[in-house]
């Protein structure tokens, strides 16, 4: 576990080197129970922290599917129980009965409430191949996951975040990448963790699904997994998780991960937006105190990291 308290990251100069036009400023959290988010508390401020829960180890080459996890236990191992979690994972194939994205917005329970769980699970539509999104608590009423998850935790409070807006992209770098590289550019050797939410306000994005049936074959190359994964072109407004570690410091951590969803139906894995000139990018974020490691893969690799 690693202690970090930071300023915020960077400044828009090294934004602008990927981003036409871009501003950081520290302001009081929007209220997040309003549209776009619809989250089940006003914040994202209180006791920030990020857990690493498992690992594409268990995904690929391939899958251990008795690999499953629950929300408010994971509050619990990072010292937060009722915590507010977002973030990316894979949904847990034990309650759906197939693969798919999960895109954890879950306040989780305490001894006072029980768990108000906002989750959204996107998969391959049977019917027609695209893509299916569906409010987690529509079919589900448990906290579960599977194999893998990436997670931002805080009390869910109102409070100062660090906002970040970029319109226009430049360079080759996604929104989040940008974001960590200059995190990791300016830390160096200390790891520094964020987490929040974004919204893609204009343009689309590149985003993936994985499919409903695990992979037969092992997948050991990224073009393995490439091939594998269903990609889209979504539209914006969508509304991103990401969870940033600026570098790993041998923990075996997954850098950057981001999922959204969207009121129109659609959602996943956020690889970078495709409409470069009239994007738009808005976000909340803060730096997490703690980083907590779970459930570690003893054995590794680094394919299928993006």
């Amino acid at each position: 576990m690693e202690g970090v308290v930071v300023p915020p990251p960077g400044s828009p100069k090294g934004l602008k080197e990927n981003f036409a036009d871009a501003q950081v400023s520290v302001i009081d959290c929007p209220d997040l129970t309003k549209e776009p988010f619809n989250f089940p508390v006003k914040g994202i401020c209180g006791k920030p922290r990020i857990a690493d829960v498992g690992g594409v180890p268990y995904l690929i080459p391939v899958v251990q599917k008795e690999k499953v996890y629950d929300l408010n236990t994971v509050a619990k191992d990072i010292e937060l129980p009722g915590a507010f979690i977002l973030g990316a994972g894979a949904a847990s194939s034990r309650i759906l009965g197939v693969n798919a994205e999960f895109i954890p917005v879950v306040q989780t329970q305490s001894d006072k409430k029980p768990a108000v769980n906002g989750s959204y699970i996107a998969q391959i539509n049977p019917a027609d191949k695209g893509c299916l999104l569906e409010k987690y608590s529509s079919k589900y009423t448990d906290c579960e996951f599977g194999l893998l998850a990436n997670l931002y935790a805080s009390e869910g409070q109102p409070g100062k975040v660090i906002e970040v807006k970029a319109n226009g992209r430049t360079g080759e770098l996604n929104f989040v990448s940008c974001l960590r590289q200059i995190l990791e550019k300016h830390y160096g050797e200390k790891p520094v963790g964020m987490g929040g939410t974004f919204v893609i306000q204009k343009g689309k994005a590149k985003i993936h699904i994985m499919p409903p049936e695990f992979s037969a074959c092992p997948l050991n190359t990224d073009e393995d997994v490439n091939n594998w994964l269903k990609f889209f072109e979504m539209k914006a407004p969508l509304v991103c998780q990401p969870v940033i570690v600026s570098r790993d410091p041998g923990f075996d951590l997954r850098t950057e991960h981001t999922h959204c969803f969207s009121a129109h139906g659609e959602g996943g894995h956020y690889h970078n937006d495709t409409t470069p000139d009239s994007v738009q990018y808005c976000g909340y974020f803060l730096p997490a105190e703690l980083l907590f490691r779970i459930d570690r893969p003893k054995e590794t690799h680094m394919v299928g990291r993006d």
